[in-house]
């Protein structure tokens, strides 16, 4: 069970750029191909840029083509929480740190092996922690 961050919207304003607090907070997307981790292959940990959970490993990561940096699957199966998400007319998995709630990206079926899944997530979510 991962301890939860639960803060003011007022505390999130003061502790996020607008930026991630617009991704984090109002789960707001970045445009594609914009993100500082799209094609980034240093090796390290992908933390929560709200609260500095760890995420991802650098050697989950593979390119996708989406234009966002995608995993096959999170650290642990705690780290993330998966939630319903039918809006703009769509059926997805939105994906959001396990800590602070906050909105990471989405989730889909149709990744790599070993576990085919395609964690489509936005660079201003994360922050990365580089290995050593």
């Amino acid at each position: 069970m991962v301890d939860k961050l639960v803060l003011s919207d007022e505390e999130w304003r003061e502790r996020l750029t607008p930026q991630e607090y617009e991704v984090l907070r109002r789960h707001g997307t970045e445009r594609p191909h914009i993100g500082c981790f799209v094609g980034t292959k240093t090796p390290g940990t992908y933390v929560c840029a709200g609260c500095e959970q760890p995420l991802f490993r650098s050697g989950d990561k593979f390119e996708s083509g989406t234009g966002w940096p995608s995993f096959t699957q999170p650290v642990s199966d705690d780290a993330l929480v998966e939630i319903d998400d039918r809006s703009h007319g769509m059926r997805r998995t939105e994906v959001r740190c396990a800590r602070c709630d906050g909105h990471q990206g989405h989730v889909f079926p149709d990744g790599p092996p070993p576990t085919h899944k395609r964690y489509c997530i936005n660079s201003v979510s994360m922050k990365h922690v580089p290995a050593g």
